[in-house]
Parts: C-alpha cells; sequence; structure tokens
C-alpha cells in the first residue's frame, strides 16, 4: 500500500517539528546552564573586586546579589525565547500572576521589604556587634531575606530581615566608646580617700581607658564586712573585652602595691557540741 502524499507531508512536518524543537530544547539548555555558571562567577568576581572600592561593606554583598539576579532574569527569559513565547506579552502575564505570588509569599516579600529598610535606615553595619532577634553577634551580611551574624564562638546564625525590623536591634559597636563598670569590695581599715585615689591612678595609667570621660570611683554599698567601691571608665568599643580584663588587672595590681586590704568574708566561729551522755552509761570510778 502506498502512502498517500498527505501522510508523507504529515510525517515529515513532524520530523522537521521534532528536530527544531529538539534544537531549541538543547539551545536553551545550553543557555540556561551558561547564564547561572556566568551569574555565580559574576557574583564572586563582584564580591572580589568590590572589596578594593571604599564602599560600605553593607552594600558590597548586596550589589553582587543583585547583579547575579538579574544574570539569571536574562537568561530565563532568553530561554523563554526558545520556544516561542513573547516577552512583551509575558509582562502581562507576570503582572497578573504577581498579585497571586506576593499574596502566597508575604513572608519572603517582607522579609526583602525589611532588608531594603535596613540598608535605607542603617541601625547597624556590617562588622558591628548587635544583639537582634534573641541572638547577639557580629553582622557578616545583610542580604535582601536575612541578615547573617558570627556569635563569639564562631556559630553561624541567620536571622531573616523581618524579624531583625520589627525587633528591638541593641548595638554595642555603634558608639565610638563604652562604658565598663565593675565594683571592689575593701577592707573597711582602709583610708577610702588612698584607696579611691590609687584605683583612679590605676584607671588613667591603662592604655585602653580614654581620657575623657575620665575615670570615676566612688562609694557604691557599705556592707557588714566590706566597702564596696564601683569604679567607671570609658573604653573604644571595639576593645570592650580586652580593656574589661585589662583594666580589672591592672586595678588589682595597684591595689596590691599599694598594700590596700581587700575584703573577705568573715564566719562567725563554729562552736561543736559534745554528744549526751548515754542514760545507761555506767559512772566512772572515783
Amino acid at each position: 500500500m502506498v502512502d498517500s502524499p498527505v501522510s508523507a507531508n504529515f510525517i515529515t512536518d513532524m520530523r522537521l517539528l521534532m528536530v527544531d524543537s529538539g534544537i531549541r530544547l538543547l539551545a536553551a539548555i545550553f543557555i540556561l546552564t551558561a547564564g547561572w555558571i556566568i551569574a555565580t562567577w559574576v557574583k564572586r568576581w563582584l564580591s572580589a573586586g568590590l572589596q578594593h572600592l571604599p564602599l560600605d561593606l553593607t552594600l558590597k554583598p548586596l550589589l553582587a546579589s543583585l547583579m547575579r539576579y538579574a544574570i539569571l532574569i536574562i537568561t530565563v527569559i532568553l530561554v523563554l525565547e526558545q520556544f516561542g513565547v513573547q516577552t512583551t506579552s509575558l509582562i502581562a502575564v507576570i503582572g497578573a500572576a504577581g498579585l497571586a505570588v506576593g499574596l502566597a509569599l508575604q513572608g519572603t516579600l517582607s522579609n526583602i521589604a525589611a532588608g531594603v529598610m535596613l540598608l535605607v535606615l542603617r541601625p547597624f553595619r556590617v562588622g558591628h556587634f548587635v544583639q537582634i532577634g534573641g541572638q547577639s553577634g557580629t553582622v557578616r551580611e545583610i542580604g535582601l531575606f536575612t541578615t547573617i551574624m558570627s556569635t563569639r564562638d564562631l556559630v553561624y546564625v541567620s536571622v531573616p530581615n523581618s524579624a531583625v525590623f520589627s525587633g528591638v536591634i541593641t548595638n554595642y559597636t555603634r558608639e565610638p566608646l563604652r562604658r565598663i563598670k565593675f565594683t571592689l569590695p575593701v577592707d573597711p581599715v582602709n583610708d577610702l580617700s588612698t584607696v579611691e585615689r590609687v584605683i583612679v591612678e590605676a584607671l588613667k595609667s591603662d592604655s585602653h581607658v580614654a581620657k575623657a570621660p575620665a575615670p570615676w570611683v566612688g562609694v557604691s554599698e557599705l556592707g557588714d564586712y566590706a566597702v564596696i567601691l564601683a569604679a567607671r571608665c570609658f573604653v573604644r568599643s571595639e576593645d570592650y573585652w580586652r580593656a574589661l580584663a585589662s583594666v580589672q588587672k591592672t586595678v588589682k595590681d595597684a591595689l596590691d602595691r599599694a598594700e590596700i586590704l581587700i575584703a573577705v568574708p568573715r564566719q562567725a566561729p563554729a562552736v561543736r557540741l559534745e554528744p549526751a551522755v548515754a542514760k545507761n552509761t555506767p559512772p566512772s570510778p572515783k
């Protein structure tokens, strides 16, 4: 049986369509793969290149991420064009679907909006030590969705931007100076004026302590067996933890050299009661 010209043309058209579709599919896969790789390379290149530019550390990772997303969007548009999708009409479709997607992704969009507000208001920057969302650590990156922190124990912490922006933000690094406060129990037999002078001079001699505001020492509490002195001084915010240990050691050494007595807890003398003698115990011989 000889095939009719109609069926032969149909088979030829199907073959051409399959070949054309296969070529378009391979081209789309190639474009998608190349776009993904280029976007990743560009982000890494920008992240390294922007380190040498006088830009805010907060903006550098954001610019690199935005460039990556822009390349990925262009890649998706090129892939859709391979399948004959009109990008002009696609914009209208995206606009119509944007409302539904926005309602479904309210949490994600709120993170993006909060990230933009954090970049505008700047309550903290990269490198600041902060407490946000019940977590404390050093800010490493402010992204579009999350804020990345590293704790003192070098633990990775990721906090959603919406939780950061809606909560209380405590920034320990924003101000140039930070106050150190500690107490010292001294024995009441010491001359308090001498003790205060020794402590103030010790604080002034420490290289971490700022000249202004000047260090201060005063009586905080009168205890039963000790006089509690409160010492206050200001140090640079970034040197706080090193200064806290250095200042207390400097004061302790100065008190030892001046032979000032530190108060020690005093205990009442213990009285040991002998056990009662049993009634059936025979009397001792006279």
